[in-house]
């Protein structure tokens, strides 16, 4: 099954200096769960600073469990918004 999380970077209490040197980290995880297959997709978010996932897995809780692995998550510095269960769209199938 496909989830969607919707990241927002904690800019209240951290800036840019703050962000910077984990940064990396961040990206490489991204990178391993992408190789791993957990990551389909990602994104940088265009209204504020932050990002999407889409992610494989059987259940919120694994997702959730592959959030819990990035850097900027386990420092408080990025928040879950929103994980959104996704089902395939019907529309391109067959007609019934």
């Amino acid at each position: 099954m496909q989830f969607f999380a919707l990241l927002t970077r904690n800019t209240a209490k951290f800036g840019d200096a703050d962000f910077a040197p984990l940064l990396p980290g961040e990206a490489e995880r991204r990178r391993t769960l992408y190789a791993e297959g957990a990551v389909r997709q990602v994104w940088n978010r265009g209204d504020i600073p932050g990002s999407g996932m889409m992610f494989e897995a059987s259940d919120d809780a694994e997702v959730r469990g592959h959030l819990a692995t990035l850097p900027l998550i386990k420092a408080g510095m990025m928040d879950i918004a929103a994980i959104v269960p996704l089902n395939p769209y019907p529309g391109f199938g067959p007609k019934r």
